[in-house]
């Protein structure tokens, strides 16, 4: 379902003066706080990340994060951080013991989002408040933040089919690589890249893959291509970059020369590296330091009783399978191509030209003007 916006929160929110910092966040007076706040600046954040087989979550989520945190605390406030390693018994562990340790608020990014909503109950009846994190998980949680999910396969969906050109029609074969059948966005991912692919290509083959593992990618590739024919796949939909590096081994082991347009998202490095080298056609790039700031704000606002400033930041509401109407913010994202890698994720601070230009790539970067 999409998200709705909270038309009433807005006219109350639209009292203060919203700024957008250098990253694209909202700046949100203190000013305009609750006069009771319910913290001070001695907060507690617990941070729960599902796994670092996606590099943005170690890179980018955490760090930006933790030093959000302690600017908007005045550095006494601090970050619990901890990673699941994609085990959902694991990072139920490691929220009870942040439910055990009275953090002030966590911040869950679910490996199993259905599995979770025992211990996001328990938090709830232990007064901590929990904002889902980049997914969205089930039971009661205070809000959620996240990108437009739907519109990222819609995204990567129109973007396959201009890679295959004003000639692309039913005859020609796609394979679909899904994310994780136990997380929520890879359901919503595939069911926007549908809205735009189905009745235009036929889906000859399509993977829900087990933990978004490029090895998994990889196997269902290997799949796919001996049941279809190597040379009778037009296009591959990856619903993100590290399972797009397992398909493009899987090609290559095939003897596939010309790859397919492939699709990705995440704007990993690797994987704006194959965009520049023709190995991998498009990535979604998603501005993981508007993402976690928000969430980082979100979090300290909640806990210190701001309301208006915690309402100005979740304009809009999305539903889980257990909760209606969950205050939340989504944020916008891009189709990131070989045309803009420049003006996206170099103009934004994640990587420097020279990380992406090494010497295996100086030449394909010099042909697109990337110096």
């Amino acid at each position: 379902m999409r998200p709705t916006r909270r038309t009433a929160i807005a006219v109350a929110a639209s009292t203060m003066t919203l700024s957008l910092s250098s990253c694209g966040v909202l700046n949100v007076s203190g000013d305009s706080s609750s006069a009771s706040p319910t913290k001070g600046n001695d907060v507690t954040v617990g941070l729960l990340l599902p796994e670092t087989a996606n590099t943005r979550y170690e890179d980018f989520d955490y760090p930006i994060i933790k030093k959000q945190v302690a600017s908007l605390t005045k550095q006494q406030g601090r970050v619990d951080y901890q990673n699941a390693g994609q085990n959902a018994a694991k990072q139920a562990a490691q929220m009870q013991k942040m439910i055990d340790d009275k953090a002030d608020i966590i911040l869950l990014d679910a490996v199993d989002s259905h599995a979770i909503a025992g211990e996001v109950q328990k938090a709830k009846d232990a007064g901590i408040p929990v904002i889902a994190y980049d997914r969205l998980a089930e039971g009661p949680i205070d809000a959620y933040i996240s990108f437009d999910n739907e519109l990222v396969g819609e995204v990567q969906g129109r973007t396959l089919l201009e890679a295959l050109g004003s000639n692309a029609d039913t005859s020609d074969k796609i394979v679909m690589m899904n994310g994780s059948p136990t997380d929520p966005n890879a359901k919503q991912f595939k069911a926007g890249a549908l809205s735009e692919l189905n009745g235009k290509v036929t889906i000859a083959k399509s993977y829900d893959t087990k933990d978004w593992d490029p090895k998994n990618a990889q196997a269902n590739m290997k799949a796919a291509i001996e049941a279809i024919g190597k040379n009778n796949i037009a296009g591959v939909y990856s619903a993100n970059d590290g399972m797009a590096g397992g398909i493009v081994t899987a090609l290559e082991n095939a003897g596939v020369t010309k790859l397919p347009p492939l699709t990705g998202q995440d704007a990993q490095l690797e994987a704006v590296q194959r965009i520049v080298s023709g190995e991998q056609y498009m990535s979604v790039y998603k501005s993981y330091p508007q993402e976690a700031a928000a969430a980082a704000q979100m979090a300290v606002a909640k806990v210190q009783g701001k309301e208006i400033e915690f309402d100005a930041l979740t304009q809009d509401t999305v539903d889980s399978p257990t909760n209606k109407g969950i205050p939340a913010q989504l944020v916008t994202v891009t189709a990131l191509t070989r045309k803009n890698i420049k003006s996206t994720v170099v103009a934004d601070g994640i990587y420097k030209v020279s990380q992406i230009c090494t010497s295996k790539f100086a030449s394909e970067c010099s042909a697109i003007g990337l110096k």
